[in-house]
């Protein structure tokens, strides 16, 4: 915290008729790796004319969307790739500079320079600067000579949604991709498919999204046994998807599409009956919960199904993981089944320690499945129950169980990404259960913001091999009681806010005091957005 603290004396040291609220501070969320203060006169805003930019698609996109948010703040500038000398914020490469996702800020009287190596760091100094500028009383009109450094701890940065249990759509979607990129996250983890609903327009199988996109009742309450009886659901089509992973692109996020198997998937049963150990009947799932029926491990159909969905998934989705769920998959028909045991039998699997020989039958059906997406230059990230079933270590855990799988994942060398219950799902509670009586239905459990804030992703009881495993941390959003945008924006904030930081900023400069008054000024751009938020997330403390 030392360089920090000195630059935040620097600053309010800098001679100005204006008040200290006035001026730009780079004290956000996430703090910034090094701030200093430097000699010489503010850049006055009202002196800031226009952006420049390097050439080249994506510096233009960044400078487009800096306009954007300029305009936001009151203030309208022209974007030209021309050099300028004097009242512009330049955007520039520098290949020089050692960190892909890092920037450098540089702020004297005549100009403001934000340099990266490549684009995306750019953008991350766009991030800083716009919340950087903002204040209580609106755009700071000055900012204080300083240069700011700063780079990202973890290369995965990411934060998830449920799209499945309630449906939203493309606007809201690409909102959401607004907020991660607010918060330097970039990665969306985008949950497609489960029992109540999927959500993937699929064109070899059209019954997916024909049926399985539709339930006709939904449970009222936490599984009371009582229903609406009203038909819900949604899709996307696969060009509203293209439209989605285009608007994450240009903002330096990487959509990761979920397609959970062989469990979580009564709503593709519903669709092709055939593909389950028992033909049915089934509904697309009215119920919250873990189901018995699942995809029959036994049925070489399975397999065609799978591969089909994935092709038409890869052509979709660029991106260089696709998440194969693997989760709360329980093997009740799979024991009774005579295909499924026909193929342990084929197959040679056996139990093996606590692992039973269905559940090396799971570890069998992955690694076929993680094998295709290999063969089509994928890789596959898979939930933390897949240590249970004797998986390869090339498949990517995430541990959402408790921190100790994943811990114990990259000690046999799994990358590994964190998301455990206890900090990281934001569908539970931000303050005590037993507080606000008027509180909406959620699903229970208690993360509050501390608590978020409090993790820390790589413990010095791991060996140096494992914690180069450790590749990043995730907040995850289920939905089965968030069913409006404004619900699933409080749900959400301001603990996004903490998971950027440990994320992003260095675990040695955490400070939970001074966090807080970051977030309450992060806070302001929320406002500025007119999306909601927990505002009493601290409260209680």
């Amino acid at each position: 915290m030392k360089k920090i603290l000195i630059c935040l004396v620097a600053l309010v040291a800098v001679p100005s008729l204006l008040s200290a609220q006035r001026q730009a501070d780079f004290n956000v969320v996430p703090l910034p790796q090094e701030c200093v203060a430097q000699k010489g006169k503010p850049f006055l805003m009202e002196n800031l004319q226009v952006i420049c930019y390097d050439e080249g698609e994506m510096m233009w996109q960044n400078a487009d969307l800096l306009a954007q948010y300029l305009r936001m703040m009151g203030k309208a500038v022209e974007l030209t790739d021309q050099k300028v000398k004097a009242g512009c914020i330049a955007l520039r490469l520098n290949p020089k500079m050692t960190e892909p996702e890092g920037y450098r800020i540089t702020v004297t009287e005549k100009k403001v320079v934000i340099e990266g190596q490549q684009p995306k760091g750019v953008f991350y100094g766009v991030q800083t600067l716009r919340k950087a500028l903002l204040t209580a009383d609106g755009m700071a009109q000055e900012i204080p000579a300083v240069t700011v450094t700063d780079a990202p701890r973890f290369p995965y940065r990411g934060m998830h949604l449920d799209v499945s249990r309630h449906f939203f759509g493309v606007d809201f979607v690409e909102q959401y991709i607004d907020m991660l990129a607010l918060h330097h996250i970039n990665v969306f983890h985008f949950h497609l498919t489960d029992d109540q609903g999927w959500r993937v327009e699929i064109k070899k199988w059209p019954k997916l999204t024909e049926v399985g996109a539709y339930r006709q009742r939904t449970v009222v309450g936490r599984n009371t046994g009582l229903y609406d009886y009203t038909r819900y659901g949604g899709f996307f089509t696969q060009e509203e998807i293209k439209e989605i992973v285009e608007y994450a692109r240009q903002r330096y996020i990487t959509v990761i599409p979920e397609i959970d198997m062989p469990g979580h998937m009564e709503a593709a049963l519903a669709a092709y009956p055939e593909l389950g150990c028992t033909g049915g009947p089934y509904e697309v799932e009215p119920n919250w919960g873990v189901f018995d029926d699942i995809l029959c491990a036994g049925r070489e159909e399975t397999f065609r199904f799978v591969e089909g969905v994935l092709d038409e998934i890869m052509e979709l989705f660029p991106s260089e993981y696709i998440h194969i769920g693997g989760d709360e998959a329980p093997r009740t028909r799979w024991k009774v089944c005579e295909r499924c045991q026909r193929r342990i039998a084929q197959e040679g699997i056996t139990a093996e320690g606590k692992q039973s020989k269905e559940d090396r039958l799971q570890g069998y059906f992955m690694k076929r499945v993680e094998k295709y997406l290999n063969s089509k230059g994928r890789k596959a990230i898979g939930w933390d129950e897949l240590l249970d079933c004797d998986v390869n270590p090339s498949t990517t855990i995430m541990s959402w169980r408790g921190q100790e799988g994943g811990l114990a994942a990259s000690e046999k060398g799994h990358d590994v990404i964190m998301v455990p219950t206890s900090w990281f799902y934001f569908d539970y509670y931000q303050t005590p259960e037993n507080d606000y009586w008027h509180k909406p239905l959620l699903i229970g459990g208690y993360v509050p913001l501390e608590k978020v804030y409090s993790f820390e992703p790589v413990p010095e009881s791991l060996t140096a091999a494992a914690k180069q495993h450790i590749i990043g941390v995730q907040a995850n959003l289920w939905t089965e009681y968030v069913y409006t945008e404004e619900f699933a924006e409080y749900q959400v904030l301001p603990r996004m806010g903490a998971l950027a930081e440990l994320q992003w900023s260095r675990p040695e400069k955490k400070d939970y005091e001074n966090y807080k008054a970051r977030q309450l000024r992060l806070n302001k751009w929320y406002d500025l957005c007119h999306w909601k938020y927990c505002g009493v997330a601290w409260e209680k403390e």
